[in-house]
Order: structure tokens, then C-alpha cells, then sequence
């Protein structure tokens, strides 16, 4: 039998997505793998894939499934129901079917070490004959089956695979097991981010109503920085701001530093309704290279920390100003640089007057890097903690430059397991183990290091990538492994803090305190315990 996933889709009363699923079902080989509504977030785009097709030894298909009578009229798309009403499609079928393949090409790219057989896109009009004249420029006929092709769909598949295959870049022995680990985490990643999403939504209503008013009182303010401790929600006030600019026609950018943090507002976004979507998302990094910069290598700081920036501001000067941003809304500030300040500014249309919301909190400036927003007004301060239990609040409350105000209740006492700095990783484990014979889920729980990185990281970032890495993390499937210095702006119920040394260590403190602040409910510190005193007397 054809391996279907999930075992009894949702197909939300689409009759023509069943009809083709079913018939695939009875069509295609028995080593076949067929995925309904797989979602994948791009950089710029989030798309639904209606039927995925993985067919070892010819390779993978994107499906699109179109119901009701489709044409074209006076070039355009058009969709006619069983009562005869009439709907204009935004874009042809086989033009979304199209979109979702490049963007699964592009999420494949930084997973596989090779291509998984050609990757092939078609659309399927189930209620639809085609006329037999058929030639129109943007949808070949032989990558559209109608009605009368019901009984040979899996055929048409394979044609086109073959059509497409290309044995400089395809590889057909290349497994799709592999391929079919990452969509189902990514699947998961997209719907915990859902789940998320809602849970700050009704939190905010209960936690956060002086903050979200504090946006809508700055609306006429065309450049704040409001600055806030760890838990104080700027991430949710961040992303508040972005959609309301949005929402008033505004061309938005929302934009931070860490990896981590800028897949969440990627995720997070693609939950809000298109038309209250940012035009770009995600890291100050990706923009110059969306816009054509040269790409460089993960390990020449020079290139990140210089060269990036400056083709950012070039690129910026040298595109039409319509192009541009009106407002650009930036998380965790703090992370930016001077010249990176004067990258962000060129993307403003108005460089002046151009609206900028800026959140930091200046204890987490754990980069090393100096730099000051170009707002000249006095930062907002928010003295709330809305996100960490009481024990916890308390246990980072002198590390923070404002004592916080905890609102979120209690949870569970700290814990400290005092080791040697050579026995805290090994500690640490035996910590998360500790924690889930007490029965505490897998993906509720990250072990942070502040030295070097855990085993797992190394070998999950160098396997599978790092886009996997943080599908890893959003997907909560697994204990996830990661370091401070790529954990800011996220969190975890549970945290257990391996101090196993500090790259920085004028960076001790600021390390510290990002660490403590990731857990919302349970947090087990694993180390050295001297070095809080070495970090409280200077």
C-alpha cells in the first residue's frame, strides 16, 4: 500500500482534493509516499502544498488540486461552481503549484546534500474537461489533468518527472526518507507556532494590555526605542507594532540578528492574514542577500560583520526608493552595530522621517558589538516580567540593570548542581534525564551551554543544517540542544544552564543572565557555582 500522512486527512470538505487523493492511492506504487497539506515557510512566502508526491526512482511532485469548472476568459482564471457562480483566481493553479515547488526546491537546498530526483509541479482540475484546442502559454497542457485523466494521474506524474529529470542535478538514489523527517518536523514546527501564537494572543489580553496600549499611544511617534528586561514581552510588542503599521498600508519591515528568534517571527507571521503581513521577515543578514548580495562563509566574521552591512547600504542607495521600506521594526536592537544603524536607515524610503521602532534590552548585549539606534529620544522602559515563573524572576533579578516586577506566578524552585567545569556536560545530561523520568516532556526542555556547544548541536547543525536545527527546536519534538549566544528572544518551560565556560568572559555576566531568563517554569543550573561570585564581585 501507497504510505499516506497523515493516515485520515483533513481535506475540510474539499471533495476535488479527495477524489484525486483517492485515486492516487489506488494508482501509485506500493513504495510510494504521498503527503497531504504539507506547509513550508520561506523567506518571503509561506505556502500549502495540497498533495505531495514522493516516488523513489522517478522523484517528487507538487500537486495543486483545483475544484469546480476552471477556464480562462479574456486571460484570466477563472473558477465556476455547481450554481453557476463565477470566481476570478488571483493566479492559475498551476502557477501556485509552481510557487509551492520552488519554495520546497529552496527549503530542500539547505537540507540534502543532493537533489532528490527532479521536482516536478502539476495541477489537477478534477470537475474540469479541457478543451482539445488547449494551449495556453502560462499552463502547458501536459502539466494540467482534467476530468478525463482521473483514471491515469499517477502517469501524467511520471511523465513529467521524466520530463524534468536531469542527471546533472538529480539524484535518484537519494532516499526521501530523509526528505520526509524535515517536512514532518517543519509541519510541526508551523502548527506549534500556531498553538504559540494563540497562547501569547490570550496571555497578552491577561499580562500585557498596559503594553499593547503603549503601542497604540506611540502611533503618531515615527521612532521609539523601548527598551525592557528579559519576559518583558518586546518580541510579542514587535510584532504588535509591525502588523498595525501593515494594517495602515504601510511597507514593513520586521527584522532581527539571532537565527533562532528570526525563524519564530517568520513562523509567527504566517499565522496573521496575508494582507497583515510584513514584506520581509526575518534576519538583517538574509535582506542584502535577497536583493542580490554575494553570499559568504559561515566563518569569516569580516564578511558578516562588515562587508554584509555595507553591500546592505549600497544595495539600498542603488534601488528605486518606492522599493524601499516605510518602517522597519527591529527585535533584540541591541545585537546591531553602528554600521549596521547605517545599513537599516538606507532601506528607509525617508531616511529622515522614516518610521522605526527599536526593542533591546541592554543586558543582553552579549555580542560584543557597540552601536546606538538613531532615535534621539529617551527609550520607553518596560519594568514588567510577563513570562518567567516568581523563582525564576528572582534567581536573574540582580543581573538585570532594572530590578523586574514578576506577574506571571510561581512555578518550581531553582535547582544547582555544583561539578567541575570538566563534569558539566555529562551533569547536565544526567539533568535531562533527571527531568524526564519526573515526567516532564522532551520538547518542553533545552539544555544551554555558555562555553563550548553541546555533541548533539555539532552534529545535528553539520548533518542536517541549521534551517533543520531550529525546525528542530519549533517542532518541540526532542530535547533541544543549543548555546546562549543563539537563544536570545526564545524560550522553554524547562532550562537546564550548563556553565561550561565563557568564550568572553567580560560577556560572563550578560551570558548569565540570558541563560537564567530562557526558562519559564523550571530552571536546573549545572557548573561552577564560584563564578556567580567572581560575576557579583566585579
Amino acid at each position: 500500500m501507497v504510505t499516506v500522512i497523515p493516515q485520515q486527512p483533513d481535506f475540510n470538505g474539499s471533495t476535488a482534493e479527495e477524489a484525486v487523493w483517492n485515486a492516487l492511492c489506488e494508482q501509485l506504487p506500493d513504495e510510494t509516499t504521498m503527503v497531504h497539506g504539507q506547509r513550508l515557510t520561506g523567506d518571503d512566502k509561506d505556502v500549502e502544498i495540497d498533495i505531495l508526491v514522493l516516488w523513489p526512482g522517478f522523484g517528487i511532485a507538487v500537486v495543486e488540486v483545483k475544484g469546480g469548472r476552471v477556464g480562462v476568459e479574456d486571460g484570466r482564471w477563472i473558477t465556476q461552481d455547481t450554481q453557476g457562480h463565477r470566481n476570478r483566481l488571483k493566479v492559475s493553479p498551476l502557477e501556485q503549484a509552481m510557487v509551492a515547488k520552488h519554495t520546497l526546491v529552496g527549503y530542500l537546498r539547505t537540507r540534502v546534500s543532493a537533489m532528490p530526483g527532479p521536482i516536478s509541479h502539476l495541477a489537477v482540475l478534477p470537475y474540469t474537461q479541457l478543451p482539445p484546442d488547449w494551449d495556453q502559454p502560462d499552463a502547458p497542457r501536459r502539466q494540467l489533468v482534467d476530468s478525463t485523466q482521473l483514471n491515469s494521474i499517477a502517469a501524467a506524474i511520471s511523465t513529467q518527472l521524466r520530463f524534468d529529470f536531469d542527471p546533472a542535478r538529480d539524484n535518484l538514489d537519494t532516499p526521501h526518507e530523509f526528505v520526509l523527517k524535515n517536512l514532518r518536523r517543519t509541519n510541526q514546527a508551523v502548527e506549534n507556532v500556531s498553538l504559540r501564537a494563540s497562547e501569547i494572543s490570550d496571555r497578552a489580553d491577561a499580562l500585557s494590555r498596559e503594553q499593547a496600549k503603549l503601542i497604540s499611544i506611540l502611533r503618531h511617534q515615527n521612532r521609539a526605542e523601548i527598551s525592557g528586561g528579559a519576559g518583558s514581552g518586546k518580541t510579542y510588542l514587535a510584532l504588535h507594532k509591525a502588523r498595525a503599521l501593515t494594517q495602515a498600508g504601510k511597507k514593513v519591515a520586521l527584522m532581527c540578528y539571532s537565527r533562532g528568534l528570526g525563524r519564530f517571527l517568520q513562523l509567527f507571521t504566517t499565522q496573521w492574514p496575508e494582507e497583515d503581513r510584513p514584506a520581509y521577515v526575518g534576519l538583517f543578514h538574509d535582506l542584502p542577500i535577497s536583493w542580490g548580495a554575494a553570499h559568504g562563509s559561515d566563518d569569516d566574521s569580516d564578511y558578516w560583520e562588515h562587508n554584509l552591512p555595507l553591500q546592505l547600504k549600497v544595495l539600498a542607495d542603488e534601488r528605486p526608493r518606492t522599493s524601499l521600506f516605510d518602517a522597519i521594526v527591529i527585535d533584540e536592537g541591541q545585537d546591531f552595530s553602528l554600521l549596521w544603524w547605517e545599513a537599516v536607515q538606507s532601506c528607509l524610503r525617508n531616511q529622515v522621517e522614516g518610521i522605526l521602532y527599536v526593542f533591546t534590552d541592554e543586558r543582553q548585549r552579549i555580542f560584543g558589538r557597540e552601536g546606538a539606534s538613531p532615535i534621539t529620544m529617551n527609550p520607553i522602559q518596560l519594568d514588567e516580567n510577563l513570562r518567567n515563573s516568581e523563582q525564576i524572576v528572582a534567581g536573574f533579578a540582580d543581573l538585570a540593570f532594572e530590578p523586574p516586577i514578576s506577574r506571571n506566578g510561581p512555578g518550581e524552585e531553582i535547582e544547582w548542581s555544583e561539578v567541575d567545569i570538566d563534569d558539566a556536560l555529562a551533569e547536565a545530561d544526567s539533568q535531562v534525564e533527571s527531568l524526564m523520568d519526573a515526567g516532564w516532556n522532551p520538547g518542553d526542555i533545552a539544555l544551554l551551554t555558555t562555553g563550548s556547544r553541546h555533541p548533539v548541536q555539532r552534529e545535528i547543525v553539520e548533518t542536517e543544517g541549521t534551517s533543520a536545527y531550529w525546525d528542530q527546536f519549533f517542532a518541540t519534538e526532542d530535547v533541544f540542544y543549543g548555546h546562549v549566544l543563539g537563544f536570545k528572544g526564545l524560550e522553554r518551560p524547562v532550562v537546564v544552564l550548563c556553565i561550561n565556560g565563557f568564550r568572553d568572559p567580560d560577556r560572563a555576566l550578560d551570558m548569565l543572565y540570558v541563560g537564567m531568563s530562557r526558562a519559564t517554569t523550571k530552571l536546573v543550573i549545572v557548573g561552577e557555582m564560584g563564578v556567580f561570585d567572581q560575576v557579583y564581585g566585579a
